[in-house]
C-alpha cells in the first residue's frame, strides 16, 4: 500500500477511535456509578451463573473506562481495539442469545433497565457497526495523532545501534 493511501486510512481512523473510546467511557460511566443495577442487567441475559454477575458487573465496567480512555489518547490503540473487538463479540453473542429466546429486557449498556431502550435488531447492528469500527481501527492503528504515534517518533529519533538509554543495543 503506499504511503498516500497509508496515511488517509490512518486519518480516517481517527475520528473513528475517538467515538468508540467515547463510547465505551460513556458506558462505563454509568456502569461504575452503579454496578448493582448493571449486575442486574446482566443476570437478566441469563447466560452466566449468579457466582460471575457480580465480578462482571464490577470489572467490566472498569475495562471499558480503561479501554475508552487509551482509544481517546490513542495509547496502545491496536491492543484497545483488538479488545473493543473482543467485547463487541461477547456483547452481540449475548444479545443473539436473548434475541433468540425472545427475551423482553433493556441492553444494560448506557442506563439501568428501568431507563434502556429493550433489545431489537437494531442494537445488533448498531453493535455490529461498532465491531466493524473496531476492526478498521485495528487495521490502522494509532497514527501520527496519537500517543502510539508520539512514542514512536521518539524512539526512531534514539541512534541506530543504541537503546533508548543510551547503551548499546
Amino acid at each position: 500500500m503506499n504511503a498516500r493511501v497509508r496515511t488517509w486510512l490512518v486519518a480516517l481512523a481517527l475520528p473513528l477511535r475517538v467515538y468508540l473510546g467515547a463510547v465505551f467511557l460513556w458506558a462505563a460511566v454509568y456502569k461504575i456509578a452503579d454496578p448493582h443495577a448493571f449486575g442486574l442487567s446482566i443476570a437478566t441475559y441469563d447466560i452466566l451463573p449468579l457466582s460471575l454477575v457480580n465480578l462482571l458487573a464490577i470489572c467490566l465496567p472498569w475495562v471499558e473506562a480503561v479501554v475508552g480512555l487509551t482509544l481517546i489518547a490513542g495509547l496502545w490503540t491496536r491492543a484497545s481495539a483488538l479488545a473493543v473487538t473482543g467485547m463487541m463479540i461477547m456483547f452481540m453473542a449475548a444479545l443473539g442469545q436473548a434475541l433468540a429466546k425472545d427475551l423482553q429486557l433493556s441492553c444494560g449498556c448506557f442506563a439501568s433497565a428501568e431507563a434502556g431502550d429493550e433489545i431489537s435488531a437494531g442494537t445488533m447492528l448498531r453493535d455490529a457497526l461498532w465491531l466493524l469500527g473496531a476492526l478498521y481501527v485495528l487495521a490502522a492503528g494509532g497514527g501520527r495523532l496519537s500517543l502510539d504515534g508520539l512514542l514512536a517518533r521518539g524512539r526512531r529519533r534514539v541512534a541506530p545501534g543504541l537503546d533508548a538509554a543510551g547503551g548499546a543495543g
